[in-house]
């Protein structure tokens, strides 16, 4: 994830074929981060770990058999 100042003249360039998504709007507050998960409460992070170790999160269509257990 990557948040750009207010300026102008951004560009980003891709050195193979690439997906990108650009999301924009308001800032909406303070995020933590850690690993795949983002949220605005710390607790919530943690309690994301715990279900992505547990299994609680849904497979990822189309990739069903691989999991990467979080570290």
């Amino acid at each position: 994830m990557t948040v750009f100042a207010r300026e102008p003249g951004v560009s980003v360039t891709a050195t193979e074929d690439t997906r990108i998504a650009v999301i924009g709007g308001e800032p909406v507050g303070r995020r933590f981060i850690e690993w795949n998960f983002v949220s605005s409460r710390k607790e919530r992070i943690e309690q994301a770990k715990d279900d992505w170790r547990a299994g609680r999160f849904d497979k990822v269509v189309g990739d069903e058999a691989e999991f990467i257990p979080y570290e």
